[in-house]
């Protein structure tokens, strides 16, 4: 077939750059805004950060993200006609004859910072403090490079993942080192006399043996411990413990107080040193829901409404070219890019505030369809909701909504939470009622909780006594629920 050029019309919808660092902007959460806005800062001289609230020219209008009628960003071509064209009238206006707020502030008086810096704390991370007991050590060279190749295979959980061929690999390949497993396995043995105890296991077994004999060390009694882990691990991670009874000769008062010793160990030695997140470290609240006198309140938190405004240095070059009688390529080549400059000010500053809008919208809409809910604080009261109830609703996008929803928290009397909690499937009752899965689960919860651990329920139980109470539910379902609630099946509940 004969290569032959055509023209075709397509009809297409596509996202503009604006849109899209919208969306990404939308689904930062608070504890990362101040951040963002920073990295914003530094890129464009053109946008500062003022201590007072500065009114501005922007629609505050509610908008969606996917409104494809955005303005597209201004790019210069070069031309003789682009820099004969430039018009910086709506740049360098009065504003309405109102006189900028830096003219009449007071330098001796500085305002007060409203703005409270959240303070991070300085930690050591967990391969840093291991690496600090390495350095205690009186090692050659050879060693000391082995030692340290072993513990950056070590993972923050105080793992040693990988088996003693590949670290042997590893140092040949990455170190230039000639070593065997033997003398790698001396190595490790070395660590794992490491704080915290257990670190350099292979697995569980190992670490919690590590971490007994250690007590061991220290005279306590713990010889049973060990033999139950040593002999008979499988039957205890599945809770058989008859089988561990026989085989060891076990009291049911003795074997409970060798799984008191066991449950006091910890299977994760590195995770209290491991490297966090400042975002997951804490949870910064992105609304404040208030109950005044039956009345219900939201508030935006205030990282989330920066006070940005368009640098004053900036505008006055313009004015100064406006001014200025002769006006070379050189200069207009300036005030284009100052111009381009000020537009990507102006619509991160629109972008900020319909960030604002969004999510007030938003959670505006939750608080009033879950209005009881934050009312009373019952779990029980929340009803079936979905992205699309919302969506239509705020007249947004479903992808808009569930942005907001998985990134963002709110703050109640009740306690705060991810405003994805609020958000179920529906459940039939008996009287055809339609009730929030949330209900469901937390119903399941506590008769769980309120179980006797001697003889738990089992699935078979559970879904009875659920239909019992009129909620039509199958037993994979309620499997289903309990495994999203983290809960073990009835055997691994069962306690002596």
């Amino acid at each position: 077939m004969a290569l032959s050029q055509s023209l075709q019309q397509k009809l297409l919808q596509k996202l503009s750059p604006q849109q899209i660092q919208l969306m990404k902007l939308l689904q930062v959460p608070t504890a990362n805004l101040e951040e963002r806005i920073k990295e914003e800062l530094e890129e464009n001289p053109a946008l500062e950060q003022s201590e007072e609230d500065h009114d501005d020219q922007f629609d505050n209008d509610l908008k969606d993200e996917f409104d494809n009628n955005a303005e597209e960003d201004y790019e210069p071509d070069g031309s003789e006609e682009e820099y004969d064209n430039i018009d910086i009238s709506e740049y360098v206006g009065d504003e309405d004859g109102e006189i900028a707020d830096y003219k009449l502030r007071d330098d001796n008086y500085p305002e007060v910072d409203d703005n409270k810096v959240v303070p991070y704390r300085i930690e050591t991370s967990f391969h840093e403090f291991l690496l600090e007991q390495l350095g205690m050590l009186k090692l050659d060279d050879r060693r000391r490079r082995i030692a340290e190749q072993i513990v950056g295979s070590i993972d923050d959980d105080g793992y040693l993942r990988r088996d003693d061929a590949s670290i042997v690999d590893d140092l040949a390949f990455r170190q230039n080192i000639d070593s065997n497993e033997q003398e790698v396995e001396e190595v490790i043995r070395l660590i794992q006399s490491f704080d915290p105890a257990g670190v350099a296991a292979r697995d569980l077994q190992e670490c919690l043996l590590l971490q007994l004999q250690r007590q061991k060390a220290e005279g306590k009694e713990v010889e049973k411990a060990i033999a139950v882990l040593t002999d008979y691990f499988d039957e205890f991670t599945k809770k058989h413990y008859d089988k561990i009874q026989r085989g060891l000769g076990m009291s049911d008062e003795g074997l409970k107080e060798v799984i008191g010793q066991i449950i006091r160990l910890t299977p994760k030695p590195g995770g209290n040193h491991a490297e966090t997140n400042k975002a997951e470290s804490y949870v910064v609240p992105d609304f404040f829901v208030y109950n005044n006198g039956g009345k219900l309140e939201l508030t935006l938190n205030s990282k989330n409404a920066p006070d940005l405004r368009i640098s004053e240095g900036y505008k006055d070059m313009l004015r100064e070219y406006d001014r200025a009688s002769k006006k070379d390529k050189r200069q207009k080549e300036a005030v284009l890019f100052i111009k381009q400059k000020i537009d990507a000010a102006k619509w991160f500053i629109d972008a900020i505030k319909q960030r604002q809008h969004t999510l007030s919208s938003v959670m505006g809409t939750i608080m009033e369809y879950q209005h009881e809910f934050f009312m009373t604080g019952d779990e029980t009261s929340l009803k079936p909701m979905i992205l699309k109830d919302i969506a239509e609703r705020t007249m947004l996008d479903i992808s808009t909504v569930s942005r907001v929803a998985n990134s963002k928290f709110v703050q109640t009397e009740f306690g705060t939470y991810r405003l994805k909690f609020f958000f179920s499937e529906s459940l039939s009752t008996e009287s055809g009622e339609e009730v929030s899965t949330r209900e469901v689960k937390k119903i399941l919860s506590d008769m769980i909780e309120g179980e006797s651990k001697k003889k738990p329920l089992s699935d078979e139980k559970l879904t009875e006594m659920l239909q019992e109470k009129g909620y039509n539910i199958a037993r994979r379902t309620v499997a289903k629920y309990r495994e999203q609630l983290n809960i073990p099946v009835a055997r691994l509940r069962k306690e002596l």
